[in-house]
């Protein structure tokens, strides 16, 4: 039987979820080439063209004379799972692999996603549908490690279904690295020695070098350097003309988080693949001695967080000292806003997710198991503006066992809902004020304590009624009765 691969096109409205990761995690630059292997029928040609980036795409049936073009960034998205043929398969990625300069994008279906077909007869390693096209399926570890094979290049989660095949190693790296990197503001300096006046920027690029690395640049890290070396005679005395006139400013904590944050990539690098000193970029090098000493320090460490990963009690633990974070006897709940202010060993819990799923796109809260080698992605799109979000979705991924198991929740009529929704996020969260009064008046009302019932959205609907309130946005409304308005409660 011949299958239809023409069929298999999708319109959208949209950029598909390749595209809108890669742009996301910043690998998309406005003065890169682009291009799209197995397009379609053009419409993220369309959607990136009017962002104002430069695109081109092939496709067999849709656009089969266009030139194949080497480009910066390649998007091979849902192509090989539509192909019946292993070996063609193959030589699909190996023919985009050759295009790309910088970075391959690969996308396929994911065991599961076949729940949504109306038919599933079964052919070759996949399944022919009603609308007579190949589907293959793919699990998480099976389509890396095929990639892997094909190719003889690392590919690195980005999503569910989605990997990054970067051809510089360093490349890969640095993205890496950055995702174990938090967000540290350079500290607010006085400029009152006249050098530093007299040449603000040449202090503001060294600062924010210093707030990224916890280490001073070598020359060929900063664009500047030769300048500030006139300037000030060196790049060392430059930072210390900055701390003669502002001692006060206490760099031990930037210097502790950049030390973990590097702790955490190398623990994690041990946790997915090894990394040996020479496969290491020469600014993390750098980073390494200035932070460790030696790398044979630094290695220890990471396994010895690794190793209590592992042992009884170690999570649990953990979970107890979080200052973010609902917990309950079997877990915590973060948002991923507040992920970085977990303690270490939590970071490194969720990394381990993180290096095996990706971004889970939509996702809202992390759960992470206390006494079990087992994480949640958890999607509330309404988690803002509504005050008790429910469900949508919820990606669960064993780690032991590597394999992922999804849910979906959308359009059924009793899915579980949130409460306390200050609870998951950090001070400073911009609604986290609403959230709290909107728990507090929760709480004189007594309708959160019912806990075996509010949980569900039929339940908690319930209690709301007998109790006779309702919610106006982050309101809680007391229901009239006959003859009288209706009113906030007084701690709202």
């Amino acid at each position: 039987m011949e299958v239809a691969r023409d069929r298999t096109a999708l319109s959208r409205q949209a950029l598909s979820r390749p595209w809108r990761l890669a742009i996301a995690d910043g690998l998309v630059r406005e003065d890169a080439s682009l291009f799209d292997y197995g397009c379609g029928k053009g419409d993220d040609l369309r959607l990136l063209t009017a962002q104002g980036l430069v695109v081109n795409g092939w496709d067999p049936n849709h656009r089969p004379d266009t030139e194949l073009r080497p480009s910066a960034v390649v998007n091979l998205g849902y192509v090989i799972n539509v192909i019946e043929a292993p070996a063609e398969r193959a030589e699909t990625l190996q023919s985009a692999w050759k295009l790309a300069g910088r970075l391959l994008i690969v996308a396929a279906r994911m065991t599961g996603e076949e729940r949504d077909l109306a038919q599933r007869t079964p052919l070759a390693d996949g399944i022919l549908t009603s609308r007579n096209t190949f589907q293959k399926f793919y699990e998480q570890q099976e389509l890396k490690h095929w990639i892997e094979k094909v190719l003889g290049a690392e590919a690195i989660a980005a999503g569910p279904g989605i990997f990054y095949v970067f051809r510089d190693a360093d490349a890969g790296e640095a993205y890496r690295s950055a995702k174990t990197r938090r967000r540290i503001a350079a500290p607010s300096l006085t400029l009152s020695e006249q050098r530093c006046r007299e040449h603000p920027a040449l202090v503001d690029g060294l600062i924010r070098f210093y707030t990224e690395r916890a280490r001073l640049p070598e020359p060929d890290e900063l664009a500047e350097s030769e300048v500030i070396a006139s300037v000030f005679g060196s790049i060392k005395r430059a930072f210390q003309a900055i701390l003669r006139t502002n001692a006060e400013v206490d760099w031990g904590p930037i210097i502790a988080a950049r030390r973990e944050d590097l702790l955490l990539y190398l623990a994690l690098s041990r946790f997915e693949r090894g990394m040996r000193w020479s496969k290491l970029s020469e600014p993390l090098q750098r980073d390494v001695r200035a932070l460790f000493g030696t790398y044979a320090a630094a290695q220890r460490q990471a396994e010895a967080l690794l190793l209590q990963l592992g042992q009884p009690g170690a999570v649990d633990a953990a979970v107890s000292a979080a200052t973010v974070g609902k917990t309950t006897p079997t877990a915590i709940y973060v948002h991923l806003s507040a992920l970085e202010q977990l303690p270490l060993l939590l970071r490194a819990f969720a990394g381990c997710g993180h290096g095996y799923l990706g971004a889970v796109e939509g996702a809202t809260l992390i759960k992470l198991y206390r006494r079990e080698p087992k994480l949640s992605y958890l999607a509330y799109p309404d988690f803002d503006r509504d005050p008790h979000p429910a469900l949508d979705f919820s990606f669960n991924i064993d780690l032991r066992e590597l394999r992922l198991k999804r849910r979906w929740f959308k359009g059924q009529p009793n899915p579980p809902v949130l409460h306390r929704k200050e609870c998951f996020v950090a001070e400073g969260y911009p609604r986290r004020a609403t959230f709290a009064r909107l728990t507090k008046a929760e709480e004189a009302a007594g309708l959160l304590e019912a806990t075996d019932r509010i949980g569900l959205r039929r339940g908690w609907e319930a209690v709301l009624n007998e109790n006779g309130f309702t919610l106006a946005g982050h309101r809680l409304i007391r229901v009239p009765q006959a003859g009288v308005s209706a009113s906030p409660t007084k701690a709202t």
